[in-house]
Formats: structure tokens, C-alpha cells, sequence
């Protein structure tokens, strides 16, 4: 075969430091179009992004010539100072360090798409970190609970 085709489709959820409301309602809409700039810089597609206050759903398809973990890595970098440098919060906004990426079938992601569209209406009922632990679980991935999640300790 001469050519190489893929088709990498990913729904990638991360979250504020300690799941804080840090995301403004001003601020959602212009975070996702930025998102989606880093993406496309990676050659990626953003194919839908949303969220909350205090999380970020991405679905997009990646380029085979980019790790994951490095394009999460310049979206985490570069959104945090940009959400910096436009916040007017004495406090400093910084993403959780971690992230958990699924792989999307091209079948499923019509329904992923209205899953992230309707983020603010789902989380009414499911906390982020039911739902995360959910996805952990349905696709089958082995984790610790004591290092899933950042946790502030206060005191």
C-alpha cells in the first residue's frame, strides 16, 4: 500500500485544577474557538468542544503525526496562559494535569457531539467525577481512584 489512511477520532475530557468553577459563561465560548485554533495548528479537526464552569469535552480527529498527549499538552500550555493573561481574577487559572481521551467510532459521533452539546443539562444530574469514572469503566480502563482525581486539601 502506498499511502497511509487513518481516521483518529477523539473524545478527550479534562478538567480545572481541583474541578474549580473557574470558566466563566463570557469566557466558555471564546476558550472553545481557542481550543479549537490549537487543534487545527496540530492538524486536527475540532469537531465539536463544550463543557462547564470547571470542564472541557473535546470531540475532534487527530493527525497521526501528533501524539495525543503532546496535543493535549500545547492545548494545556497555551489555553492556561491565554485564560491568564485575558482573566481579570487575582487567582491563577490552571488546568488539572491530567486527562482521559477515548477513541470515537465515525458511527458514534453524532451522539458524542449532542453528549458534549448538553454538558451543562447532563451535569444537573451526574457530577464530573461520576461521569468521568463512568467513561473510565466503559471503555474498560483499569485505574486507582486514589490518583484519578487532583484533590485540594485545605488546612
Amino acid at each position: 500500500m502506498s499511502n497511509t489512511f487513518t481516521i483518529l477520532i477523539y473524545h478527550i475530557i479534562y478538567s480545572t485544577k481541583y474541578r474549580r468553577s473557574t470558566i466563566s459563561a463570557e469566557l466558555q465560548s471564546d476558550i472553545y474557538a481557542y481550543d479549537g485554533g490549537i487543534l487545527l495548528n496540530c492538524d486536527g479537526i475540532p469537531l465539536e468542544i463544550g463543557g462547564t464552569a470547571d470542564q472541557i469535552h473535546i470531540l475532534t480527529r487527530l493527525s497521526p503525526k501528533y501524539a495525543i498527549m503532546d496535543v493535549l499538552r500545547d492545548i494545556n500550555v497555551d489555553s492556561s496562559k491565554w485564560i491568564n493573561e485575558r482573566q481579570t481574577s487575582k487567582q491563577r487559572f490552571e488546568w488539572q494535569a491530567g486527562y482521559g481521551a477515548f477513541s470515537v467510532s465515525s458511527s458514534q459521533v453524532d451522539n458524542v457531539r449532542s453528549y458534549i452539546r448538553d454538558q451543562e443539562l447532563h451535569h444537573r444530574k451526574q457530577s464530573f467525577k461520576d461521569e468521568f469514572l463512568s467513561f473510565l469503566r466503559k471503555h474498560q480502563i483499569e485505574f486507582d481512584l486514589k490518583y484519578v482525581f487532583d484533590e485540594e486539601h485545605i488546612g
